[in-house]
Parts: structure tokens; sequence; C-alpha cells
């Protein structure tokens, strides 16, 4: 059953949205050569303690850490580790999902570190277009599955690859709520959109093939064929008129 959250509900999830982008937005200074993904996960860790959010990771069916950062082949899930240095071209995702007074929003952004090469710039480029014509569809009247078909034909004409077997969700009080949410399919198909929905739409994306394999750590989701994925992620609230993306606001 997909949740219609209230005024209120909305409110504190657009909090949690402001809150949690801004550290999103003083995140790119921290991702240097030489640093670890621990380090990483060190600074967003207090960053939630002093904007008084909650992670909603850390303790989610064991899992320790209040972040996910993933590196070039790794596409989501990935474990923070002060053994995982980060390079120089290197490709980093960081998903974060946090509440603020039991409120979700949940969102990941890609970051090179230092400069990237011109494909692997694409590839970023591309998810986050993909997500832009997702978000796009998330209008009231439209089917779930417009969003859906928007995403994987934005990535396909580029080239690139939809990674099946992870998927956005929906999200409010719980991190995860229904409905899951495809990153390709058939346009018109799946229940309607209506206000108050509230959606964490998320292309994850391959520079070869989209198949992929999770690792021994019991996370960590990788492509088989190791090629490059980049991930990107915004949480969107249905309204009576265009989507709302309650994780793009400065602070």
């Amino acid at each position: 059953m997909i949740h219609i959250k209230n005024k209120v509900s909305l409110q504190k999830m657009e909090q949690a949205g402001r809150l949690l982008s801004s550290i999103f937005d003083a995140m790119e200074p921290r991702i240097v050569p030489g640093s670890t993904t621990q380090d990483i996960e060190l600074w967003i860790a207090s960053e939630l303690i002093r904007l008084g959010l909650k992670s909603k990771s850390l303790g989610y069916m064991g899992y320790r850490h209040v972040s996910c950062i993933s590196v070039n082949d790794e596409v989501v899930h990935g474990i923070p580790s002060e053994k995982k240095i980060l390079y120089k071209g290197d490709l980093v995702k960081v998903d974060v999902c946090a509440s603020w007074q039991d409120y979700c929003a949940d969102m990941a952004r890609s970051f090179f570190v230092g400069t990237a090469d011109v494909r692997a710039q694409k590839l970023v480029d591309v998810a986050q277009s993909a997500l832009d014509k997702g978000i796009a569809k998330a209008v009231a009247g439209n089917r779930l599955s417009d969003i859906s078909a928007a995403i994987q034909q934005e990535v396909e004409v580029h080239g690139f690859g939809v990674v099946r077997d992870f998927a956005g969700h929906g999200i409010g009080k719980s991190m995860h709520e229904d409905p899951e949410i495809l990153n390709y399919g058939k346009p018109g198909r799946g229940p309607i959109l209506r206000p108050g929905m509230a959606f964490a739409l998320e292309p994850m994306i391959t520079m070869g093939n989209y198949a992929v394999y999770v690792t021994e750590d019991g996370w960590t989701v990788k492509t088989i064929d190791k090629s490059l994925a980049a991930h990107v992620e915004d949480t969107v609230v249905i309204t009576d008129g265009e989507p709302q993306v309650i994780t793009r606001f400065r602070v």
C-alpha cells in the first residue's frame, strides 16, 4: 500500500531533506586523494548529530554505518572502511538516508576524486539527467512506470546500462515503503500517482553490462564486468502541480 502523507508529515520530510542536502553541499571538499571512505563516514556522522538528524541505515539489518560509500565498480551499499583509500580519478558514490522527527529523506550523489576522464564524466551526467527525466514524470495522474520508462530511455539512448537488481522506493516514516520503483520498464503501468505520495528515485547505471552481484561482505554491490557505475538519488513528493524535490535545497 502506498501511504499518502499529510501536511505535517510532509513538512517534517522537507526539513529532513533540507538538512540532508546541506551535508551533501559541503561534502565534495572531503573527497580528496589520500582520504578514506571511513574519513567521509565519520564526517557525515558528526554532521548528522550537529543538525539533529538520525541515520536510518545505522542498525538496519545489522548495518553499522550512517552512510553507504561505493567506489568505481561498486554500484551501491559500499561499506565505509579505513582501508579503502581514495585515489585521483576515483568515482565515489555517497548514499545517506536520515530522519528528522521520525520522517525520512534519502539522497545520493556521485563525486570524482580530482579530475574525471571524459567518458566517466558522461556516465555521471547521464545518471543525473536520467534522474531529472524521472522526476519530471512524478506528476499526479501519471502512472508509476512512467517514471521508470523515462529513466531507462535516457540512460540507454546514451549507451549505458540500467541496473535491474535494485530500485527506488517509497519513503516516509520508514526508509523503505511501497512501492518499488524500477529504473526500467514500459510506461503507462502501475498505480496512478497522487498528491502526498513520496518517492526516493535512484538511477543506478553502468558503463558496461548492467549485471551486478553482492560481494562476500553481504552488502557491497559490484558490476560483474568491473565496469564503472554511477548512482544518484533524490526524494520527491507528488503535489497538485510540479514535483517537489525535497533534497535539493541550500541552507
